[in-house]
C-alpha cells in the first residue's frame, strides 16, 4: 500500500509541476517534445545522426543481439559481489528482496564454461594451457630466487594490465560466483536516495574531467550534470561516456519499474513519470535531453569497438565454448552475422581523433583517461544494492573492454593489414561483459522508441 501511495503522489506531483510550467502557465510543448525535441540530428563530435542509429539498432540489430545474449555462453557471468569498497566503509546494504542476487549452483553452469581453458582447438588449447601454467608461480624457472620468481609474475601482470581500462575481479577467488543474468535482470529495485547519489556524485565529481569552475549537486537527477564545455575532445568524450552510461541505466530502471507489488503478484513495466523525472527538459532544466544524446554517443563508441575487433572473433580456432558443439557452432555463426552487420554500419565513430598530436602529451592523456576509468570500475564495489552492483560492474567492464579494443597498441599494430594479432587477447569475462553491456545500450535505444510513443499521449 505504501509503495502504491508513494507512486501515486509522485505521479500527481509531476503532473502538477508539468501543468504549471513552473510558473502557472501550460507549456506549449508536449511531453514527448520536452524529452526528445533535442534528441535528433547529428551528435556532437560525430558524423552520425540519431535517426540512423534508431533505424539500424531497432530493426536490424536488436532482435538478433537479444537472441545471442540468451545463449548459455553469454548468460553466465562470473563476478565477485563481496569485494570491499576501497574508498569508504559506511556502505548501507540494501535489504530489499529485489536488491538481492541469486548466484548459480555449481550444477547449473555448463561444464565447458567452468573449465579452466577455452578449448578453441587442440592446438590452441595446448598453447593456452602452457600460458596458464607459465602464469603460475610454480611454473616459473625454479633456478630463479623466490623473489625474482614473484617479480617475473608481477611484470607479466603489469604488461597484461597496461591495456586494461578496468580493475577486473579475480575470478579464481572463492568469493567469485557465476550469476545467470537472465534470472537476475536489471530493473528498478527501490535503491535510491543519498546512498545511490553518493556513488554517482563521486564518479562525476572526483573521476570525470571537468573545468574547475563547475560545481555539481549531490543529487545527480538535479540540473548541472551536462556541462563539459571548455574540455578537449578526449576529456569531453570521457564525460559523455559516463553520462551516457548513467542515462542508459536510468532508462532501464524506468522501463522495468515495479508498478504493482502484492502478495499475489509483482508487475513490472514502463513508468512514464519516472522517465520524465530523469529526462524531461523542464524537470531537469534542459539537462535530460542532453543525457539522452550522450547515450547515443556511448552507443557509437561501443559499436565502433565491436566493428574493430571482428578479426579476433573470425579466427578459425575461436569458439564460444560451452561444451555443446552444435550450439557453440550455431552461436558463433550468429555472433559473426551480428558483427558483420555492425561492420556494415555506414557512420562509425572515428577513434583516430583521440590521443592525436604530440606523442608525449597524447600518451599522458591516454594514461589519465585509463586510470580515471579504472577508478570508476573500483567504485562499483561500493554500491549497496547487490543487483545494481552486478549490472554496474558488468557494464563498466563492458565499456572498459570496448576502450581497450579501441586504444590497445597490440590491436592497432596488427589489424587490419597484418591480420588478427595473437598478442591481443580477450578473456571470457571481457567477451561476456562487452556484448552484454552493448546489449544494455541497444535495449535503451529500443526503449526510447517505446517511451516516445507513450509520451505522445501525454500533453
Amino acid at each position: 500500500m505504501g509503495r502504491r501511495w508513494g507512486l501515486l503522489v509522485g505521479v500527481l506531483g509531476a503532473v502538477w509541476l508539468l501543468g504549471s510550467g513552473q510558473g502557472g502557465r501550460q507549456p506549449a510543448e508536449s511531453a514527448a517534445q520536452r524529452c526528445f525535441c533535442q534528441v535528433s540530428g547529428y551528435l556532437d563530435d560525430c558524423t552520425c545522426d540519431v535517426e540512423t542509429i534508431d533505424r539500424f539498432n531497432n530493426y536490424r540489430l536488436f532482435p538478433r543481439l537479444q537472441n545471442l545474449l540468451e545463449s548459455d555462453y553469454f548468460r553466465y557471468y562470473k563476478v565477485n559481489l563481496k569485494r570491499p569498497c576501497p574508498f569508504w566503509n559506511d556502505i548501507s546494504q540494501c535489504g530489499r528482496r529485489d536488491c538481492a542476487v541469486k548466484p548459480c549452483q555449481s550444477d547449473e553452469v555448463p561444464d565447458g564454461i567452468k573449465s579452466v581453458s577455452y578449448k578453441y582447438s587442440e592446438e590452441a588449447n595446448s598453447l593456452i594451457e602452457e600460458c596458464e601454467q607459465a602464469e603460475r608461480l610454480g611454473a616459473v624457472d625454479e633456478s630463479l630466487s623466490e623473489e625474482t620468481q614473484k617479480a617475473v609474475l608481477q611484470w607479466t601482470k603489469h604488461d597484461d594490465s597496461s591495456d586494461n581500462f578496468c580493475e577486473a575481479d579475480d575470478i579464481q577467488s572463492p568469493d567469485a560466483e557465476y550469476v545467470d543474468l537472465l534470472l537476475n535482470p536489471e530493473r528498478y529495485t527501490g535503491y535510491k536516495g543519498p546512498d545511490a547519489w553518493k556513488i554517482w556524485n563521486v564518479i562525476y565529481e572526483e573521476n570525470c574531467f571537468k573545468p574547475q569552475t563547475i560545481k555539481r549537486p549531490l543529487n545527480p537527477l538535479a540540473s548541472g550534470q551536462g556541462k563539459s564545455e571548455g574540455l578537449c575532445v578526449e576529456k569531453r568524450a570521457f564525460y559523455r561516456l559516463i553520462s551516457g552510461l548513467h542515462a542508459s541505466i536510468n532508462v532501464h530502471l524506468s522501463a522495468r519499474y515495479l508498478l504493482q507489488d502484492t502478495w499475489l503478484e509483482k508487475k513490472w513495466g514502463h513508468n512514464v513519470t519516472e522517465f520524465q523525472q530523469r529526462f524531461d527538459g523542464i524537470l531537469t532544466k534542459g539537462e535530460g535531453p542532453r543525457r539522452l544524446k550522450n547515450l547515443y554517443f556511448l552507443y557509437l563508441i561501443e559499436l565502433r569497438a565491436l566493428s574493430k575487433v571482428v578479426p579476433f572473433f573470425e579466427r578459425p580456432d575461436f569458439q564460444l565454448f560451452t561444451g555443446n558443439k552444435i550450439q557453440d557452432a550455431e552461436n558463433k555463426m550468429l555472433l559473426l552475422e551480428i558483427l558483420h552487420e555492425i561492420k556494415s554500419f555506414p557512420l562509425h565513430f572515428d577513434e583516430n581523433s583521440f590521443f592525436a598530436g604530440d606523442k608525449k602529451e597524447a600518451n599522458k592523456l591516454k594514461e589519465d583517461f585509463r586510470l580515471h576509468f579504472r577508478n570508476i570500475s573500483r567504485i562499483m564495489d561500493c554500491v549497496g544494492c547487490l543487483k545494481c552492483r552486478l549490472w554496474g560492474k558488468l557494464q563498466t567492464q563492458g565499456l572498459g573492454t570496448a576502450l581497450k579494443i579501441l586504444f590497445s597498441e597490440k590491436l592497432i599494430a596488427n589489424m587490419p593489414e597484418s591480420g588478427p594479432s595473437y598478442e591481443f587477447h580477450l578473456t571470457r569475462q571481457e567477451i561476456v561483459s562487452l556484448f552484454n553491456a552493448f546489449g544494455r545500450i541497444s535495449t535503451s535505444v529500443k526503449e526510447l522508441e517505446n517511451f516516445r510513443k507513450l509520451l505522445q499521449n501525454i500533453h
